[in-house]
């Protein structure tokens, strides 16, 4: 049982009206059993063109399975179209069907008829639990294929699969089973094209472990994947791997699997017990937001201030009017005025700084996109770094953002750290 295939059945997928997230979800858990899925499918309510998904998938995979389609409406056709095609019949689950019965008995409501459809499974199939809805699901073998038959809301299907389908295929696997080992590695600071050229020799021999870069918001990560015998082993060859990417471009990389710039940021701050605080313009408070969104936040985050405009710069945050004149809003100078008064205000140890020209139009001769960042710390001299984003408003503000994260990070590993 090597190859999966996932088949979503709801034609609101197809629509953008929900996101296919089981299928990540899936693809996540059968990788640790050693189950590589090929294929993602997404296929509308159809009686025909279901039929037609059904006979491709069989054709390529040796695992087909289902989710959506079993609830109680006229468009949950599922399993009906599967034991048709397979000719085999659909029999009531009596312990499904006491649920359901016991449910609209204490409730008070009246049960019509087509609830009972959630109760209804493939004859002989072994039946999978819904501990948090109606429908019933189902894994069986027919024909040296394997099918399973899962709920299509998150919050049912998840578990099931973690309760009770995923111990089931474990124990199907008769000790055969490949460890399948993932990694994915973040960086900040360097183009996709520019990564994958410095390793263009280890992605054209790559066999196992595989690497595949991706570009992903204003940062590109890498996902290493390993199969092996036993997990240990698998690690071993990611480490290998990921050694000889680091010793490339070791230095743009800030962190691993899900976490973000940002998570990594807040970690290092509470681990090093220093407080920040923010001064932001064209960024307008996105910088703080961030960091707020972070549980514990509080232990590091002084404060900040949104000084969009150059009359709050100066009468509220206290840059000078001598800097303003001569230098402009835009500028290094202003940057670094920014990042101390902040600092002293909030009486901080870190003091960051944002402002620049957003976009679309130019400010003060510069072109959309021209950023200076500043970052004042106690003990330090003040620095203050130019950027070109020039791409359009969001994208601008969204990457001096991560890029101000990625200045502290850097700040702490080669400075502070270092002290």
């Amino acid at each position: 049982m090597k190859k999966a295939e996932i088949i979503a059945v709801g034609t609101e997928i197809l629509m953008g009206q929900i996101t296919n997230s089981n299928a990540t979800f899936l693809s996540r858990e059968l990788a640790e059993l050693g189950i590589y899925v090929y294929f993602h499918t997404v296929v509308g309510d159809n009686p025909k063109r279901l039929e037609e998904v059904i006979r491709i998938a069989e054709s390529r995979s040796d695992l087909l399975i289902f989710t959506g389609g079993l609830g109680p409406t006229e468009d949950d056709l599922t399993k009906q179209i599967l034991a048709h095609y397979l000719k085999k019949e659909l029999v009531t689950d009596q312990g499904h069907l006491d649920k359901i019965t016991d449910y609209f008995a204490v409730s008070g409501r009246k049960m019509t008829d087509n609830n009972k459809l959630q109760a209804l499974v493939i004859k002989d199939s072994t039946v999978l639990k819904n501990d948090f809805g109606f429908a019933a699901g189902m894994m069986f073998t027919e024909n040296e294929k394997n099918y399973i038959l899962l709920p299509g809301p998150p919050s049912e299907m998840k578990p099931m699969f973690k309760t009770y389908t995923k111990p089931l295929l474990a124990a199907s696997m008769n000790g055969d089973s490949i460890h399948l080992e993932s990694r994915i590695l973040h960086f900040f600071g360097i183009g996709e094209s520019k990564l994958a050229h410095d390793l263009s020799d280890l992605i054209e021999k790559q066999s196992n472990p595989t690497i595949a870069t991706y570009a992903s918001d204003n940062e590109v990560e890498i996902r290493l994947t390993a199969s092996a015998k036993t997990k240990s082993e698998a690690d071993r060859l990611l480490d290998e791997i990921e050694k000889e990417i680091k010793l490339r471009d070791g230095e743009f990389i800030y962190g691993y699997g899900d976490e973000s710039l940002a998570d990594v940021v807040v970690k290092k701050l509470l681990a090093n017990k220093l407080t920040i605080a923010a001064a932001e313009s064209l960024t307008a408070g996105a910088f703080q937001a961030e960091l707020g969104a972070h549980a514990g936040v509080s232990e590091v985050l002084k404060g900040g201030m949104v000084t969009y405009q150059t009359s709050i710069k100066q009468a509220i945050l206290g840059v000078s009017c001598e800097v303003i004149e001569r230098d402009g809003v835009v500028s290094a100078a202003c940057a670094k005025e920014m990042a101390e008064k902040i600092r002293e205000k909030c009486e901080s140890q870190i003091g960051i700084s944002f402002t620049g020209v957003a976009g679309p139009d130019s400010l003060e001769g510069h072109a959309a996109g021209t950023v200076y960042i500043g970052l004042s710390v106690e003990g330090f001299l003040t620095e203050t770094y130019l950027f070109h984003f020039g791409r359009d408003r969001n994208h601008n503000r969204a990457r001096s953002v991560k890029q101000g994260f990625q200045l502290i990070n850097q700040f702490i590993d080669e400075k502070w750290q270092n002290a």
